[in-house]
């Protein structure tokens, strides 16, 4: 059983985890209000929110986000299909990813990768690992494909259509699924070409059974989002690709995996290149610096293997109790859901 054809869900933490309290640059977990001043009163106190308006502000913000993902699934289906029926894309093409889009030295490492599934250790030859722990960097696609790509994006940006946030902690971008990329382009990336690359780099944690993903671009801009704080993904494994356009600094930085102390963390600074991605373990805590010019578009797509979050989600850290969702959802799939060449025990 193909992807495409399997239901997958969301971890019931969905709407009460990891929600995001931009002015004080905090995660937080909402199930009540009693619950959440015993948990957070004395820290959220500490970063400035002392009076009983600031703390109201944060209540209404959290019922508005707790709102919002509870009708994700059937807000984002009524955008898709407003946008498949209004909106008219700029370059058609880039819809549908072919191999001419992708870098010589990308297809190249993607090669190696198919046909020395066994000897990961000359694969470093190829790649370039950055200061960071089991963060590499290649070239991911052609220039001209990305000059392109920015086009369609700034295109649908300036269109009537409707737009969804990429996730609560980005304010700017698109959401590729959304606009109609999933199918023919992000897939086909993963499954083609980027599951060979992370079999060998991280069959620890999923690298080898990746069978979901969910997609978006986010744009950094002086007057929008400038930065991104220290956060980890909703993934097994990240690709950030740098699509352009003009912009000085906003290099990455990444630390440690989430289940480090903060206090025990070194963090190392990695410079984003246009036309290049940087592949990383999704746990990983990491974040963006400010930019100091210019606009920026970054392609993420958050890659999933369901075989390692059904045992424990990695966004609440308990067994995951299953939410239906509609397209590939967080990720999760219940036993019998499996695919066919893979045995179904019911205990």
């Amino acid at each position: 059983m193909t992807s495409k054809h399997r239901q997958f869900y969301f971890c019931n933490c969905f709407t009460t985890d990891n929600i995001f309290l931009e002015e004080y640059k905090l995660h937080v977990r909402f199930v009540s209000e009693q619950q959440f001043r015993r948990d957070y009163d004395v820290v959220l106190r500490r970063l400035g929110c002392v009076t009983d308006a600031q703390f109201e502000d944060v209540f209404n913000k959290i019922s508005q986000e707790v709102e919002r993902r509870r009708r994700l699934s059937v807000t984002s289906a009524e955008r898709a299909a407003a946008i498949k029926d209004t909106y008219r894309p700029l370059h058609p093409h880039v819809y549908h990813l072919q191999e001419s889009y992708l870098a010589p030295k990308f297809k190249q490492i993607v090669d190696f990768c198919r046909v020395s599934a066994n000897r990961g250790g000359a694969l470093g030859e190829l790649l370039q690992e950055e200061a960071a722990a089991r963060v590499y960097r290649f070239p991911v696609f052609e220039r001209s494909f990305c000059e392109q790509l920015v086009e369609e994006l700034e295109h649908f940006e300036q269109s009537s259509a409707p737009k969804g946030r990429p996730n609560t902690m980005n304010h700017y971008g698109i959401l590729l699924n959304e606009l109609g990329f999933d199918e023919g382009f992000v897939t086909p990336l993963r499954e083609l070409y980027l599951q060979p690359l992370t079999s060998l780099l991280y069959p620890d944690c999923g690298g080898g059974s990746l069978d979901s993903h969910k997609a978006f671009v986010v744009k950094y801009d002086l007057d929008e989002d400038r930065d991104l704080s220290y956060h980890y993904d909703n993934a097994e494994v990240t690709l950030n690709v740098s699509l352009g356009k003009d912009f000085t600094e906003g290099n990455l930085y990444f630390g440690d995996m989430r289940q480090v102390p903060l206090g025990e963390m070194e963090c190392s600074e990695v410079e984003h290149r246009v036309t290049e991605g940087l592949l990383h373990r999704g746990q990983q805590m990491h974040g963006a610096l400010p930019i100091s010019s210019g606009r920026r578009w970054n392609l993420i797509v958050w890659m999933r293997a369901s075989q390692e979050r059904n045992k424990l989600c990695p966004m609440c850290s308990r067994r995951p109790e299953l939410l239906e969702g509609g397209g590939f959802a967080d990720g999760f799939t219940k036993p019998c859901d499996a695919p066919l060449n893979a045995a179904c025990v019911l205990t």
